[in-house]
């Protein structure tokens, strides 16, 4: 009874199969059949491996949304050097919310040389190069994103060399943290001096002749630093043609929030427009000399987050490519003997052509003679 039941299972199995077996002594091969299956699984190959390389890769998802965040801290990371002595030189905040100036108490002060050793010259060329390829190719910013933490601090070495050469400029650098909202940070000559309408700088002590607002910036950043992140600004050199000479830069902050499988930290992504103009009253050109940063707070917060493709959807891809090849090359090689045939049949039409016959009174007949059964003997 068991094997009886058994035999209908197999049976009914047996009517459900959707792939029919053929026998071999009906399958004919052909030489132009095996080409094509040889095609065919070549590029099954070579699709399946590129298949897989993009499965491996990852990519940037880009998701905007209203930041809500209002009363936290923004935290400015500075590194800029100044081709003027430290004690002629100051650096704050003018928060422009309440009209008053942020202690830049959390700022260091370091007389260095401004010249750059051959080692940092070098760093500093790269870091050129790089920013000039992302203002071509944005997309080397997720790059930069999946390798954050990965890669060396943006900040130049210390000298390599112990120079006599006496200090010239001074090397501001450090972090502070000011109101989340727009601001202004300059570094201008003397230091700055609380006033209840707004801020002053003791400048009165420093000669004009040493007015010098050559500056480099090796860093600047907002928010949480990562290690690896190159920023806008990072690596830019600017030489001041006279001493009155103003430099602006207006900088549009987005804050942002960064989600990758190696890291996860709350930044601050910006953009920013350069200007510079020489300081001549009697010319109409007002102002202050030095070094003005002014940034104001996007409203809108972007989340990057680093996706992988699905296993199942790398499997569907990889059915797809199989299955189409598979079924591509079947009928282009259909089509492909069809037209065959079709022109070898018309060659073989064309070599059965009537021949002329000479008739009796001198015409020629171009029919096919009839075969009798007369003729045969």
């Amino acid at each position: 009874m068991r094997r009886l039941n058994r035999k209908k299972t197999l049976n009914l199995m047996k009517e459900l199969d959707a792939f029919p077996k053929v026998p071999e002594s009906y399958v004919e091969t052909s030489a132009s059949g095996g080409t094509v299956s040889l095609i065919a699984f070549t590029t099954i190959a070579f699709l399946t491996i590129m298949e897989f390389m993009v499965y491996r890769d990852t990519w940037m998802k880009y998701e905007y949304e209203v930041d809500k965040d209002f009363t936290s801290k923004l935290r400015i990371n500075i590194d800029i050097t100044v081709a003027m002595r430290c004690q002629y030189v100051g650096a704050d905040v003018l928060d422009l919310a309440e009209t008053m100036v942020a202690s830049a108490d959390g700022l260091i002060y370091e007389p260095v040389v401004f010249e750059l050793t051959p080692q940092q010259k070098e760093l500093q060329r790269m870091l050129q190069l790089i920013q000039s390829r992302l203002q071509e190719e944005h997309s080397l910013q997720d790059v930069i994103f999946k390798s954050a933490f990965k890669s060396a601090s943006t900040a130049l070495p210390p000298r390599e060399d112990h120079s006599l050469q006496s200090p010239d400029a001074c090397r501001i650098h450090g972090h502070l943290y000011v109101n989340k909202v727009a601001g202004n940070f300059h570094i201008t000559v003397g230091k700055a001096i609380p006033h209840p309408r707004g801020h002053a700088h003791l400048a009165a002590l420093v000669s004009h002749e040493s007015y010098n607002f050559s500056h480099r910036i090796d860093h600047l950043s907002f928010g949480e630093l990562i290690p690896g992140i190159i920023n806008p600004l990072d690596g830019t050199e600017k030489i001041a043609s006279d001493h009155n000479q103003m430099f602006q830069y207006f900088i549009t902050v987005v804050p942002t929030k960064l989600h990758t499988y190696k890291i996860s930290a709350e930044t601050h992504q910006f953009s920013v427009t350069e200007r510079e103009r020489v300081i001549n009253h009697a010319a109409g050109s007002h102002g202050v000399s030095g070094i003005f940063m002014k940034y104001d707070i996007s409203s809108l917060m972007v989340t990057v987050t680093e996706e992988h493709m699905p296993f199942w959807q790398f499997l569907v891809r990889l059915c797809g490519i199989i299955g189409g090849i598979f079924s591509t090359t079947g009928i282009l090689h259909g089509f492909g003997r069809f037209v065959a045939e079709i022109i070898f049949c018309r060659f073989r039409l064309g070599s059965y052509r009537s021949t002329s016959v000479p008739l009796p009174d001198g015409h020629t007949s171009n029919h096919l003679p009839l075969i009798t059964d007369n003729s045969t003997h």
